[in-house]
């Protein structure tokens, strides 16, 4: 009979796999969108309020 290791530790310093890479760039993404959603639904008086104008809702959604 042989044995087969089925208890794998992996590395906590291991790159990322492309699961991970995935699951981050849909967070992101989710992210991204309901930032600009709620900042949409303020008013333009709202917007300026904070600082913003219509024109700056993607920058700040991207987080540049």
């Amino acid at each position: 009979m042989s044995a087969i290791d089925t208890i794998r530790v992996i590395p906590a310093n291991r790159p990322a796999g492309i699961i991970e890479n995935i699951a981050a760039t849909v967070r992101y993404w989710a992210d991204v969108r309901a930032t600009r959603n709620e900042l949409n639904r303020l008013t333009d008086r709202e917007l300026r309020d904070i600082g913003l104008t219509r024109g700056d809702i993607e920058r700040v959604a991207r987080g540049l």
